[in-house]
């Protein structure tokens, strides 16, 4: 009975008004293990200053730095090899550039207007045709300078890959600390997509589980085991405000956002034990049950178009995806028949395609899963992989991993060119979720 109901339990398995600083411990370091084949060499040239004091009071230029190298996409020369270091385009010499085999480069000025107002002003030259691709002018505050500095990081990588960048993302995970033998401690972390301004948003003695944003990202959704009883809350980043809203009787597990936010798909067993997937109506509290079956059937995900639900199930003797229109009394139809092991479905931004975990060779991997042609690419390469979930422009997708009989993160491209360890400073971590892209 217990192997039966290991991956359902993975699926399913703090409190405090505002957001608390989070200990070192849990600070989170991305590096960069694999990237594409020809990453584009880069000069981001420090910024240039003009306020008070000697310098500025954010080195914008620094992150943007960090943020394309970790991208994996392009390839910075170090400030110590830079030929020189204009601030603007009348100060560029390409033909400088060109000599140590730059492709672009990005230059810009840091402006104090005020007490805590700046503008950082950029732009991004292309070096063979000495051509300006981009140039802005952004205002700012001092807080205000790390997303900033994502958001430039953000339009370079679009300008030159053609994709939405994600630095000025969030990622939520879960995090543990074992203070002894018989004594953890769970917190629920926000922090940055680079793991920078970590902030616990909630924290127990008992297990949280299965983090998951709204699609404004102002919510979270997640599984508290507060009491000894699981249930689901809904909390507020911003105010830090959290409602309680499913402790029915048995398991309360595995939440998921409906596309426009007012319904949670989740798990629930009731009475009678047996677990199902249910929708729950936020604005009225009216629960609808989707699946009626003597199986497991667990981990709902939304479709794009909110019609739909994917979920897990053993109805075929293992466990396998589903598909069911988000309707009670439809019937579910099987998705995935490659091997004998697919649980943990995200569907990306786009609705194309789903990341699962697949189980091959007796490992447990990330794949993508495409449904239109049944194509299934295994993307990571560990022992113990879970937790899969797509990045809001559906290229990456982070994930739990063990490394060192430790729990971290790591994240992949969606066809598995680019590969990152996200590993914590200290503890295990688990469970992440990407956030959306913020909404005004």
């Amino acid at each position: 009975m217990f192997v039966r109901y290991r991956w359902w339990m993975r699926s399913i398995m703090m409190v405090g008004a505002l957001l608390v600083a989070l200990p070192a411990m849990a600070q989170l370091e991305v590096t960069v293990t694999q990237g594409v084949e020809r990453r584009f060499p880069t000069a981001i040239v420090p910024f240039g200053w003009q306020g008070q004091g000697p310098t500025a009071p954010f080195d914008v230029a620094a992150l943007v730095q960090r943020d394309l190298g970790n991208s994996g996409y392009f390839d910075p020369m170090d400030r110590r090899d830079m030929v020189s270091r204009p601030t603007d385009s009348a100060e560029i010499n390409f033909q400088d550039w060109q000599i140590v085999d730059v492709d672009i480069v990005l230059v810009g000025r840091v402006i104090q207007n005020g007490a805590d107002d700046y503008t950082v002003r950029f732009q991004l030259f292309d070096v063979t045709r000495a051509q300006q691709l981009l140039g802005f002018t952004v205002n700012t505050t001092g807080d205000g300078m790390r997303s900033t500095s994502h958001q430039i990081a953000d339009m370079v990588f679009e300008e030159m890959i053609g994709v939405r960048g994600i630095f000025d993302t969030r990622i939520a995970y879960i995090a543990e600390e074992r203070i002894s033998p018989t004594n953890r401690t769970f917190r629920l972390i926000v922090a940055d997509a680079d793991g920078e301004n970590a902030a616990t948003i909630a924290e127990s003695d008992q297990p949280l589980m299965s983090p998951t944003f709204s699609p404004d990202g102002r919510r979270i959704a997640y599984v508290s085991f507060e009491g000894n009883q699981s249930a689901i809350y809904v909390q507020t980043l911003r105010t830090g405000t959290r409602q309680r809203v499913s402790s029915r009787a048995g398991i309360n597990g595995a939440p998921a956002f409906s596309p426009d936010g007012r319904v949670l798909a989740l798990t629930l067993s009731l009475n009678d034990g047996n677990l199902d997937v249910y929708t729950l109506d936020l604005t009225n509290q009216v629960l609808r049950r989707i699946t009626t079956h003597a199986a497991i059937d667990t981990g709902p995900a939304w479709s794009a178009d909110g019609r739909s639900l994917y979920f897990t199930s053993d109805r075929a003797g293992s466990p396998q995806l589903y598909r069911v229109d988000a309707e009670p009394g439809n019937r579910a139809d099987r998705v995935t028949y490659e091997g004998t092991y697919n649980t943990d479905p995200r569907v990306s931004p786009d609705g194309e395609s789903i990341v699962l975990i697949h189980r091959n060779q007796g490992r447990d991997r990330v794949a993508l899963f495409t449904p239109e042609t049944r194509y299934l690419n295994i993307l990571s390469q560990g022992q113990l992989d879970e937790s899969p979930s797509f990045a809001p422009n559906g290229e990456m997708i982070i994930y739990a991993t063990r490394d060192g009989g430790q729990g971290v993160l790591a994240a992949v491209s969606k066809d598995g060119r680019v590969q990152q360890q996200i590993a914590s400073v200290g503890g295990d971590v688990r469970e992440p979720v990407w956030s959306p892209y913020s909404r005004p």
